[in-house]
């Protein structure tokens, strides 16, 4: 798919059609295509600007929205939304991937390459919709765009897993919990990471993924469950809190 086939596939993802072509075609350049360039050649600074508004409309929509949720359960329910799964998902599902602009060295780019590439470019259209259409196309897409995954019962899932659990061990005295890779497998391209959670040095989750992060977030959410924290992922009521 040339250039200009890229750019119009975006222009009819997001539903606008840009006055600066150039502020488009930054937004869906990976950095490996434009080396040796000025930084705004690249998403980069427009996924900055669009992580901002992002977050700022999905606040807005879910303080409507949700009248009755407290602060902790509008955050999780952001956080959810916001998510860089959440946002790569989507990506793929509005087809964000065919319109992406790599450099050689990223061409047949691995899945994990690729759902960092997704979530960073929808970030960055929002970025340069708002720079090219202004609050309100911005809020359009991101709305049309997210709604669909939007459940109340995000809000009752640990949106940070590491630190819910950290909070939770702590108020119940404990202590700290600490993280250990126990074990890195698969291909060197797509390798498989697995972490334990301790607590004063006993084993209380374990858990993988596709990076040390991701791993650790399982292991937390693991010891959640076992912990009597949450049941099937969702947050029980605590006397104490």
């Amino acid at each position: 798919m040339s250039i200009a086939e890229k750019l119009a596939r975006a222009e009819r993802i997001v539903g606008h059609e840009f006055k600066d072509h150039d502020l488009l075609r930054s937004a869906i350049t990976h950095p490996s295509a434009v080396e040796g360039q000025p930084v705004s050649a690249s998403y980069e600074r427009l996924e900055f600007l669009g992580d901002s508004v992002l977050g700022a409309v999905v606040a807005i929509a879910l303080f409507k929205s949700y009248p009755h949720f407290d602060e902790g359960k509008l955050t999780r329910l952001k956080v959810s939304l916001v998510a860089g799964q959440t946002l790569s998902d989507v990506g793929l599902e509005l087809g964000i991937d065919q319109c992406i602009i790599f450099g050689p060295s990223e061409l047949g780019t691995s899945a994990r390459g690729m759902h960092s590439a997704l979530e960073n470019v929808y970030e960055s259209l929002v970025g340069a919709l708002y720079l090219d259409g202004g609050w309100d196309d911005a809020e359009a897409f991101i709305m049309r765009t997210l709604k669909p995954h939007l459940a109340d019962d995000r809000a009752e899932h640990p949106a940070n897993p590491k630190s819910y659990f950290q909070e939770v061990a702590q108020g119940d005295g404990l202590g700290t919990p600490s993280y250990k890779l126990v074990d890195v497998s698969g291909p060197a391209h797509e390798p498989v990471f697995t972490a334990v959670t301790l607590l004063n040095g006993v084993r209380e989750g374990r858990g993988s993924g596709s990076s040390k992060k991701e791993a650790e977030a399982a292991a937390a959410l693991d010891a959640l469950e076992r912990l009597g924290y949450t049941k099937d992922g969702v947050i029980l009521e605590r006397k104490n809190g």
